[in-house]
């Protein structure tokens, strides 16, 4: 074709297409790509091996719960900088049979020799990120028989299986995942066990490098045929505390034979027809309710996608939610946490009433007197559906790497107060304050939506924008996930460390030059930030058909895949 030709097909398209060099026929402009659909299974994980794995415990016969179990094994072999049998686990599974939301609590506790007089001794006001001091009892691999025992369908040998196979023969690491190892390094090569284990000929892993774990290879072999009592009660534990003590710590054997988990009722907050789903402290789901209930007072549809208005109203509602969150959000039984009504509407009217739609506010007290993870959703044939979350904080958590086992022991501990009356204050055998948080939603008591979004602290507000995303803004699965987010941070902390001013506005590339000019005079501070904005997975259900859709993030590695 000539220049001629090519100039009057193009005049004559652009007249009768007059969008077509610039929309997408698949959805909105910032969409990676369209929704994955399928009618028999879906899987969403942060990485496709995980995925596939997933996908073919699927297509063997195996439940969504199954496929979770799977695919958070082959996470912790092939993407260690978020996830792990070091970590903690929490899951909402919707179970077909039941019509019922079942939600699990496997976090660890600290340990019971440890008080707060000894951080009180050693002079400091905060728990260190690495090293002993910050370990708590893994629960992850008690989480997994949990979930196995009550819905499981297909032996533990057979869910390990391809996890084992990879750590032995080698996987290739990702871009990222290689990315997240070597930045580890100056951080936690200095402590015993994690070069042997992360950093073979004395390196980090490059992109496209073939690594193998073959400790990993063999505690999992031990955990598939021994059950849970291989990891908590056998020889993988008394390595554990042997270690520990080495190296200072105070994790002990009898801290982790005496570990459990607890299944506990989800609590949920209508949004415009919509019950979303979150579990109760010590995790921080119902920061998500709490912001979800102060924006159902406002036209957010009207409002717009995008706009300074919703931008401010949503960080105003944000505020409110993670004051009460620093205040009132710790462990259950230690503490009396009115979860009723932080996330009651009458309660979230009140508050909302504390927003002044015209300027920033510097800060609002608690309303009542008185880093990184992986996410991952599975849905099967039958209709079960899983969402499950699971870290060991800091990424690659503790730096603790007990000899031999072939992963890093979690650093949630950090997450305690050293602030005497702080309901999130460190004692003995306590659940810390958690950030990661599976969500679900259903719709006339039917599952309509399982999902999550990693990113720490950040999670309940990203949690609210893929909601408003979906319910207001009417954007598709993977649009909803897709769509530039924005994160405040500066709020008071539940470790004890108080908010100082507004607190700062970080808008992900692709909010237009007016809006932010217009939030900054409204009186918010912004910041420029890369890559901390999470990484979302998510399974929809159509309510009259049954068929599934998927949708992974773009932002990462991952991967949503059925059959």
């Amino acid at each position: 074709m000539n220049l001629t030709n090519f100039v009057t097909s193009f005049v004559f398209l652009s007249f009768v297409f007059p969008t077509w060099s610039y929309d997408r026929v698949t959805g909105e402009s910032f969409a990676s790509r369209s929704e994955v659909i399928a009618a028999n299974g879906m899987v969403a994980t942060s990485q496709p091996l995980a995925t596939q794995v997933a996908l073919d415990i699927l297509k063997q016969g195996g439940n969504a719960i199954d496929a979770a179990i799977a695919a958070n094994a082959m996470l912790g072999l092939v993407e260690p900088t978020g996830s792990g049998i070091g970590g903690d686990l929490f899951a909402i599974v919707w179970d077909a049979k039941t019509m019922k939301l079942y939600g699990l609590n496997a976090s660890g506790r600290s340990p019971k020799s440890l008080t707060l007089e000894h951080f009180q001794l050693q002079g400091l006001d905060k728990i260190p990120a690495y090293g002993p001091l910050p370990v708590s009892v893994p629960g992850a691999v008690d989480g997994w028989f949990e979930l196995h025992q009550k819905f499981g369908n297909l032996p533990m040998t057979t869910l390990l299986s391809p996890s084992i196979e990879y750590a032995k023969n080698g996987f290739p690491v990702s871009e990222l995942i290689a990315h997240y190892m070597q930045s580890s390094v100056p951080k936690l090569a200095k402590f015993p066990g994690f070069k042997e284990t992360y950093m073979p000929n004395g390196k980090a892993p490059v992109k496209g490098q073939i690594f193998t774990n073959k400790d990993l290879a063999v505690t999992y072999e031990k955990i598939a045929t021994g059950g849970r009592d291989a990891f908590y009660k056998g020889d993988i534990a008394q390595s554990i505390a042997a270690y520990m003590e080495k190296q200072g710590g105070f994790l002990s054997y009898e801290d982790l034979a005496s570990h459990t988990s607890d299944w506990v009722e989800p609590v949920s907050a209508n949004y415009k027809g919509y019950d979303v789903w979150e579990l109760p402290p010590n995790g921080q789901g119902i920061a998500a309710l709490q912001i979800l209930n102060i924006l159902e007072n406002y036209d957010i549809q009207d409002m717009g996608y995008g706009s300074e208005q919703y931008i401010h109203t949503f960080v105003e509602a944000k505020k409110l939610a993670f004051e009460d969150r620093a205040k009132y959000y710790a462990d259950p039984n230690f503490n009396n946490i009115p979860v009723a009504q932080l996330i009651s509407k009458q309660y979230a009217k009140k508050r909302s009433l504390l927003i002044d739609n015209n300027k920033a506010a510097k800060r609002f007290d608690a309303g009542l007197n008185d880093g990184d993870t992986i996410y991952l959703t599975t849905a099967d044939k039958e209709g079960n559906m899983v969402s499950l979350i699971q870290s060991n904080y800091r990424g690659m958590g503790s730096g603790m790497t007990p000899t031999g086992l072939g992963f890093v022991l979690q650093d949630r501990g950090e997450l305690f107060s050293l602030e005497p009356g702080h309901n999130n204050v460190y004692a003995p055998n306590k659940r810390p304050f958690h950030t990661i948080i599976p969500a679900f939603v259903t719709r006339n008591g039917q599952p309509w939506l399982s999902f999550g979004v990693m990113g720490g602290g950040t999670q309940p507000q990203m949690h609210a924008q893929i909601i408003t995303n979906l319910i207001d803004f009417g954007m598709n699965l993977q649009e909803a996930g897709d769509a530039p987010r924005m994160l405040h941070s500066g709020s008071s902390q539940p470790t004890g460390t108080k908010m100082s001013d507004s607190g700062k506005v970080h808008l992900e590339s692709g909010f237009a030059p007016h809006v932010r000019r217009n939030l900054i005079q409204k009186g918010h501070i912004l910041q420029d930030s890369v890559g901390n904005y999470g990484g979302y997975q998510a399974i929809m259900r159509d309510l009259e058909t049954g068929v599934y859709f998927g949708a992974s993030e773009s932002r990462k590695d991952g991967q949503a895949a059925g059959y």
